[in-house]
């Protein structure tokens, strides 16, 4: 029960699954069932009762959104507040035998105060998803998980239109299938693997040298994704050996899988994660088989060591293989005070087929993330050779060193301020053949305030120097040639507070851009007609006058959500990019039958940019997808 002192002003904008709650008054819990103090299964609602449930992995070291359990929660306003009742049956849970403890914990946020409340652990210093500082709940006794066994058939059909390629329609079967060995390892099977409810990527236009990084969306490689995450591999990562999007994608094009298999949990105080896969042989690429081995013994309350293999080259015939270990120390009584410290390292090591030698990575970073100070230090080296084929490196043949250091105080009274951000960070990279710099930058934020009121305001200031050893192609008939730039950016961001029913944000950035001067300018903006509909755009645009010529980069990104309930949600999500001239519109469907059981309807459109006319278009590919899927727990 959620006891308010003036119920008119809760607010609740969103029913979706999974919705983003940032933005609303929201309970959330966490619960630690096998009590290992490192992962937790995640629980959230706010007042319209939208279901949001996540993994919650090395201490919040990585947050799995994408993991659905079967559950249900219901949520009432009142004349004194509103509550919310959880129903989370033991089937969508893992935990030990006999263990009558588990680790909890809850937190409630008032978004009007940018208040949040929080059962245990409520410290500036410790974030909620910290899992190694949750409370204990015990006389959890006399509990059972059944057979342990969920069978989730589904059919798909699909219809396809395109000018190039003709008509074409098929339908697919297929399974899932998890069942727990024991109440802490989970075995998942999948056959005739379907994604025609995935999400199609936010576009992005790339202006540096380097690949960009699109995250993973698919549920079977995002369930119990944890259990094969390597050391800090998140979208910042520079050395991930393990990305799941290599597999069943290639140059863009789905690569159909026929099966795949994996086994996640513990097992004998160590965790474990094993994945194989077979995809089908297509017009790219034969068919191919992929494994990934990764195992972890925790050692002390926050800390372990871990060893990682993989296997198999999703765009040749060659062989590869992938190794290496990691650690992680890491207390969050530092010095006996209630202060976060942690240290960490890797070292890695790639065998592909023509390359030998220089083919390994390593480093190690030291960190000290706390509400005040926040310190990382972090150095790695990446040699030329190392080829992940199964994971993500946009950048080998360096040496990288990165210092960042924030002061963060929390004024008593200075203009409404609720907290002050002073940052600096120096990165740089060495490149490895030449022993030159390739590149260094350096980023100072000397005002980013968060007020009382929720708005953020921030002036920032960027020098940064590019060593070319190559031409570098940054736009469609613009070309770099071989040699140094420094230039230094200056920018601006106001952000208004996302409580409001609007939300308006902005990014500026102006001054020297490689050989000539660019303005670069990222606005958003949403509207929320609570309860049912939301929508908002976001522009990015370059503006960029070089010596080599000008160019203008342009990304448009729409969105319009509407929910009849939190089990039934329309998605729509259109998108233009002025490089690939192209134009897009995806519409999904979500309507949930009961937990578990779902229907989904995709309907994906295309459009190209006639290249005579500007701003016209003419239709690519049209695409019509169906899902049904029913689970049988047993």
């Amino acid at each position: 029960m959620c006891f308010d002192s003036d119920p008119k002003h809760i607010i609740g904008t969103q029913m979706s699954r999974d919705a983003d709650l940032s933005a609303d008054d929201r309970i959330e819990i966490l619960i630690d069932s096998l009590r290992d103090r490192r992962n937790a299964f995640y629980f959230a609602t706010n007042p319209l009762g939208a279901l949001v449930d996540a993994l919650v992995i090395e201490n919040g070291q990585m947050i799995n959104k994408e993991w659905d359990a079967i559950w249900l929660v219901r949520t009432r306003r009142t004349e004194h507040g509103w509550s919310a009742e959880f129903a989370i049956p033991f089937k969508s849970l893992g935990f030990h035998r006999g263990q009558q403890a588990w680790g909890f914990n809850f937190s409630r946020t008032i978004k009007r105060k940018l208040e949040e409340d929080r059962w245990a652990s409520p410290r500036l210093d410790l974030a909620f998803f910290q899992v190694s500082e949750a409370g204990e709940i015990p006389g959890v006794e006399d509990i059972e998980q059944g057979n342990g066994l969920d069978v989730r058939p589904y059919v798909s059909h699909k219809v396809l239109r395109d000018s190039n390629i003709g008509n074409d329609a098929s339908s697919q079967p297929g399974a899932d299938i998890f069942y727990n060995i024991t109440p802490s390892l989970k075995w998942t099977t999948t056959i005739n693997t379907d994604f025609a409810e995935t999400e199609v990527d936010t576009r992005q236009i790339n202006l540096t040298r380097f690949p960009l990084f699109f995250p993973e969306k698919r549920a079977f490689f995002l369930e119990s994704a944890g259990a094969l995450n390597f050391l800090n591999s998140d979208e910042e990562a520079d050395v991930i050996p393990f990305f799941s999007r290599r597999i069943g994608l290639l140059e863009g094009e789905e690569v159909p899988m026929l099966a795949g298999t994996k086994l996640t949990g513990k097992v004998s105080g160590y965790d474990v994660g094993l994945l194989a896969a077979h995809t089908r042989a297509t017009n790219l690429v034969e068919a191919k088989n992929f494994l990934v081995a990764r195992v972890k013994r925790n050692i002390l309350k926050q800390s372990y060591v871990g060893g990682i293999f993989t296997s198999g080259d999703p765009a040749g015939s060659a062989f590869s293989r992938t190794s290496g270990a990691d650690f992680r120390l890491f207390s969050s009584r530092f010095l006996g005070k209630d202060q976060n410290f942690g240290v960490d390292g890797f070292l890695l090591k790639t065998w592909n087929e023509g390359l030998n030698g220089k083919n390994n990575s390593f480093g190690f970073g030291i960190r000290y993330p706390n509400d005040l100070w926040y310190l990382i230090l972090d150095w790695k080296q990446i040699e030329e050779n190392f080829r992940p084929t199964l994971g993500f490196v946009p950048r080998t043949d360096v040496r990288k060193l990165s210092i960042s250091a924030e002061f963060n105080p929390r004024p008593e009274d200075f203009f409404d301020v609720r907290q002050m951000f002073h940052l600096f960070s120096f990165t740089r990279f060495t490149n490895l053949t030449h022993n030159q710099v390739e590149s260094w930058r350096v980023y100072t934020s000397p005002i980013n305030f968060t007020f009382n009121s929720g708005d953020d305001i921030q002036f920032n200031y960027a020098p940064q120097f590019e060593r070319l050893f190559e031409p570098f192609e940054i736009a469609q008939g613009v070309t770099l040639p071989v040699g140094n730039y420094r230039f230094t950016r200056w920018g601006l961001e106001i952000s208004t507070a996302s409580k409001r029913r609007w939300q308006f944000d902005n990014t500026w950035s102006v001054g020297p851009f490689w050989s000539g001067h660019a303005s670069q300018l990222e606005t958003g903006f949403q509207y929320k007609v609570a309860p049912h509909f939301q929508t908002g755009i976001t522009l990015k645009q370059t503006f960029a006058r070089l010596t080599e010529g000008n160019f203008v980069a342009r990304v448009v990104v729409l969105r319009a959500d509407y929910s009849v309930s939190p089990l039934l949600t329309f998605f729509n999500l259109v998108q233009f990019d002025n490089q690939g001239t192209s134009l897009g519109w995806q519409s999904r469907v979500r309507w949930t039958l009961r937990p578990g059981n779902d229907v989904f309807l995709v309907f994906t459109q295309g459009w190209l940019e006639d290249e005579a006319r500007s701003l016209s278009f003419h239709p690519t590919e049209t695409k019509l997808a169906g899902k049904l899927q029913y689970t049988f727990r047993f």
